[in-house]
Parts: C-alpha cells; sequence; structure tokens
C-alpha cells in the first residue's frame, strides 16, 4: 500500500511547524537565562561593628564552711554562720531575689595514713553552704565583701563584672556594623567600576554580648574593703549586605 502525496505533505507541514515552535522555545530559553544572568550581579559585603562599655553589675559568690565530729554539729555551725551571712547581706542593701544558694554539700571527712592513703573510718564531717550575690551598685561591692568576711564568711569566690542592659550598646554595634560594611563596598564598588544599586539582603551574623568578666580572688580576713576595677566590656556583631550592581 502506498503513501499519497496528500499524506506526505501533511506530515512536511506538521514537522515544519514543529521545527518553528523549537526555534521559539529556544530563543525563550536563551532569553530566561540572560535574566537570571543579570539577576546576580550582586556585591556581598560584610562588616564589624564593636562598642566597649563600662559594667555596672557584680556577681560575687560568698560562704562557709564548717567541719564537725558530727554531721548535726558541721550542720548547726554552718546554719548559724550562714545566717549571719544572710543578715550581713540585707544590711548592705541586698534584695532577696538578688541572692541564691548555688551549692551545698555534706561530705564525710576520711582519716588518712603516713602515705596520705585514704582510710575508711570516718573522722567527721564538712559542711559547705554558698550563696550567689548579685551587686547593682558597684560603690558597694568592696564594703560588701568587707562585711562578709567580718560576719563569718570563710569562702569568698572571684567577682564577675557585666552590663546590665547590653540593648542599648547592641544598637550601637549593629549600627557601627552596619556603617562599616556600606564603607567597604562603596570602596569596592570604585574601584571595580561598578555603581551600588539597591540592597536586596541584610543578615547579622557573629555576635556577641557580654559575658560576666572575672576579675580578682578576694583572700580571706581582708583588714579592709578591697579596691574593685571593673574595668570595660565590648559588644560585637558582625552583618552581611548584599546589594545589586550596575
Amino acid at each position: 500500500m502506498g503513501i499519497s502525496r496528500k499524506t506526505i505533505a501533511h506530515f512536511g507541514a506538521l514537522g515544519a511547524a514543529g521545527l518553528i515552535f523549537a526555534a521559539l522555545a529556544g530563543s525563550a530559553a536563551v532569553k530566561a537565562d540572560t535574566g537570571t544572568s543579570a539577576e546576580r550581579r550582586v556585591l556581598t559585603v560584610s562588616g564589624q561593628g564593636e562598642v566597649r562599655g563600662k559594667p555596672n553589675e557584680a556577681m560575687l559568690s560568698a560562704g562557709v564552711v564548717t567541719t564537725a565530729r558530727t554531721a548535726g554539729a558541721a550542720l548547726a555551725d554552718n546554719s548559724k554562720a550562714m545566717n549571719q551571712v544572710f543578715a550581713t547581706l540585707k544590711r548592705a542593701g541586698i534584695a532577696d531575689n538578688d541572692m541564691q544558694t548555688s551549692n551545698f554539700s555534706v561530705q564525710p571527712q576520711y582519716a588518712t595514713d603516713k602515705n596520705g592513703n585514704t582510710l575508711q573510718n570516718i573522722t567527721g564531717y564538712q559542711v559547705s553552704n554558698t550563696v550567689n550575690v548579685r551587686v547593682n551598685d558597684l560603690a558597694k561591692v568592696g564594703p560588701t565583701l568587707d562585711a562578709l568576711v567580718s560576719s563569718g564568711a570563710n569562702s569568698i569566690g572571684d567577682i564577675a563584672f557585666t552590663i546590665k542592659d547590653p540593648k542599648p550598646l547592641m544598637a550601637q554595634a549593629r549600627a557601627a556594623a552596619v556603617a562599616d560594611a556600606i564603607a567597604r563596598a562603596q570602596t569596592l564598588a570604585r574601584a571595580a567600576g561598578v555603581t551600588l544599586g539597591p540592597i536586596t539582603s541584610i543578615n547579622e551574623s557573629g555576635y556577641s554580648e557580654p559575658r560576666p568578666m572575672y576579675r580578682m580572688a578576694v583572700m580571706n580576713g581582708a583588714p579592709s574593703p578591697p579596691p574593685i576595677a571593673a574595668g570595660e566590656e565590648s559588644v560585637t556583631t558582625g552583618v552581611s549586605i548584599t546589594w545589586a550592581i550596575r
């Protein structure tokens, strides 16, 4: 059975239409790629910001360690001394919500032989009670420490200084980081011979809040209020900004 000229002409028309459609589709694809390439003309720059401020809050720890032949006697002695410590803190103007017990333990004490090896027989008990204290006025830190030692606290820890409300410093650090990124981007754009367009994205990274900084350890039996040097703390942050470029 043969194929008529009319059928051949029909298939030929369909083939030509397919070629035309493929050509149009290819043209559209090239145009879309060109648009995507144009959107990729961007410049991304990072900026850093740091702001320093003086601490206005101190954290310190104080406690009492007592030892006695029996656990009951050690507890009684410790409770009496700690009551004096709490009373001293209240007289110093420390609020109840600024005091928190951080450690309380009762440990048996064992005898040792002449070589320093621990034996099994118990010789007594040691009770340790420690309270963490927040001092909102740095001028009171020295007198408070002195009063604690005088009241019977025989275990004083290091002092940590920090910034109570770092939010204002955070805002300044962010503004500084953005300004740094803009300055860098302008320099790079001039050097590359391009023009900065609108900002397409801003991301914050590398943020660091003030951390408590331990400055000193107080020795037992201090004859007078120790001098306090709080120093400074810093807030740092980083930003990444992307511009369209022309």
